[in-house]
C-alpha cells in the first residue's frame, strides 16, 4: 500500500499499481487578499486532477480507481484546477514586470488575468517594503530588489541586513525559512526528539534558534575537535541521533549557497562581527511588517495587522514565552490562524523599520508654561496597531497659526 499526497497526481509513476483509492481532496495553498495570510485549506479537487489520480493505475496493465465520492459530485466540480497566478501574492510578479518596463500590469495580456484586487494587494505589499512610490513607480529600494531573483520580502530583509551589518545571519535564516524545518519529531520518539532539540532553542527568538542550529550543524560537519575526524557515515549517524533530517539539511545548505551566490554577484560584503539581537531582528522586520503582533489579555492570543487575531504555533521552538510584541516569519491558517517562526521585538524598532507606514495623530494641543511652548500628545499606529501613545511633541510644526493663537 502506497500512501501519497497529491504530489503523486502528476509527478510519480510507481510500477505495479493496480488500484487507486481517491479521497477527492487536496490541501491547497491560497493567499487571502483580505487578511494577507496564506491558507492551507482542504478542498475538493477538480475533474482533471481526479483523472490524473486515476491514471496512476493502469500504466502497465488495466487497473481500478475507487473514488470516495459520487458521480454527481464529480460532475459538479470545475473541469480544471485554478491556476496558481489566481491564488498567489503577485508582489514579485509586479516588481519584475515594472523593472522590465512591461507597462501597466492591469493591461498585460495574461493567459489567466488576475483580479484587480490581487494586483492592488501586490502594490500594497510593495509599498510596505518601500519598493514603490505613491504613484506606483519604483523607488531606489525597489530597483535593487528587482535585481535579486528572490521573494520580495526575503530580498528586503537581505538588503536591510547589508546596511545593518547582519548579512551572514540573515542569509542563514532566510534560507531556513525557504525549506521545511530540518528538525524531525517522529510520533514514536517525540520526547527524545524534544530533548535532542532543546540545545538549539533560544529564550526569545526562533530566528536566533536557527543560527544555533546552523552553527552546530557546521561544527558537526568538521569544524574542529572530535567532529573533524568523522566520516560521512558517522556524521549522518550523529544527525540521526539528534533527530535532524539529512535530506532537508542538505536542501537548507543548497538554498543558503544560492543566496550566497546572489549576494556575491552584487559584491556585498559579509559582516565580520556577529550581529546583535537588535541588528538581526530589525533586518528581519523590514520584510515582515505585516506579520507583527501585540499580545492581548487572553492567553496566547495576539492582535495583528489590520485587525486580525492569531495564536502562537503549538510547535514553537522557544524556551520561554516570547513577550508582548513579536514578529512572525509567516501567518498560516489551518484549523485556526497561527504565527510560525516567532521572535520578541521592541516596538521602538517599528518606528524605524515602518517609518513610511506610520499614521500619526496629534491630540489635545495645549500651552505648557513650564516649557514656554504649545505641545500635543502624539499617537502612532502601524496597520491599525498602536505603536506608541501620549508622546509629547511641539504642536507648532503641525499648525503654527493655531499654536500662536
Amino acid at each position: 500500500i502506497v500512501l501519497a499526497t497529491n504530489v503523486a497526481e502528476t509527478s510519480l509513476t510507481v510500477p505495479g499499481i493496480r488500484f487507486v483509492i481517491d479521497a477527492g481532496l487536496a490541501r491547497v495553498k491560497r493567499y487571502s487578499f483580505r487578511s494577507k495570510v496564506e491558507q492551507l485549506l482542504v478542498e475538493p479537487i477538480s475533474q482533471s486532477a481526479a483523472n490524473q489520480r486515476a491514471g496512476r493505475c493502469g500504466r502497465v496493465a488495466d487497473g481500478i480507481c475507487i473514488r470516495l465520492y459520487d458521480e454527481k459530485d464529480f460532475n459538479d466540480r470545475p473541469r480544471f484546477t485554478e491556476p496558481e497566478i489566481l491564488r498567489s501574492s503577485l508582489a514579485g510578479v509586479i516588481l519584475r514586470m515594472m523593472s522590465l518596463h512591461l507597462g501597466d500590469v492591469a493591461d498585460f495580456p495574461f493567459l489567466e488575468a488576475p483580479r484587480p484586487k490581487a494586483i492592488a494587494d501586490g502594490f500594497q505589499l510593495l509599498t510596505e517594503l518601500g519598493a514603490v512610490h505613491e504613484d506606483n513607480s519604483l523607488t531606489p529600494i525597489g530597483k535593487t530588489l528587482a535585481k535579486l531573483p528572490l521573494d520580495p520580502r526575503v530580498a528586503r530583509m537581505i538588503l536591510a541586513a547589508r546596511e545593518l551589518h547582519s548579512l551572514r545571519e540573515v542569509l542563514i535564516i532566510a534560507s531556513a525559512l525557504s525549506v521545511q524545518d530540518v528538525r524531525d519529531r517522529p510520533l514514536q520518539a517525540q520526547t527524545q526528539a524534544d530533548q535532542a532539540h532543546a540545545k538549539f532553542k533560544d529564550d526569545k527568538s526562533e530566528f536566533s534558534g536557527y543560527l544555533r542550529l546552523w552553527d552546530w550543524l557546521e561544527a558537526s560537519r568538521g569544524g574542529g575537535g572530535e567532529a573533524a575526524r568523522l566520516s560521512n557515515r558517522q556524521h549522518e549517524n550523529l544527525l540521526r541521533q539528534n533527530f535532524i533530517n539529512i535530506r532537508r539539511w542538505r536542501e537548507w545548505r543548497d538554498v543558503h549557497s544560492q543566496l550566497l551566490t546572489v549576494v556575491n554577484e552584487q559584491r556585498w560584503v559579509m559582516n565580520d562581527k556577529p550581529a546583535s539581537y537588535e541588528q538581526l531582528h530589525q533586518s528581519m522586520l523590514t520584510g515582515l511588517l505585516g506579520n507583527i503582533g501585540c499580545k492581548q489579555d487572553e492567553e496566547d492570543i495576539y492582535l495583528g495587522a489590520r485587525g486580525i487575531k492569531f495564536y502562537r504555533h503549538p510547535g514553537v521552538h522557544l524556551k520561554k514565552k516570547p513577550g508582548k510584541w513579536l514578529v512572525c516569519a509567516e501567518l498560516v491558517e489551518t484549523t485556526r490562524l497561527f504565527g510560525r517562526g516567532i521572535a520578541n521585538i521592541d516596538p521602538v524598532w517599528l518606528e524605524q523599520a515602518g517609518a513610511h507606514l506610520l499614521k500619526k495623530q496629534l491630540l489635545d494641543p495645549h500651552w505648557e508654561a513650564k516649557h514656554g511652548d504649545v505641545v500635543a500628545f502624539e499617537r502612532a499606529t502601524l496597520h491599525g496597531l498602536v505603536i506608541y501613545s501620549g508622546r509629547k511633541v511641539p504642536f507648532a510644526k503641525a499648525d503654527p497659526v493655531l499654536a500662536r493663537q
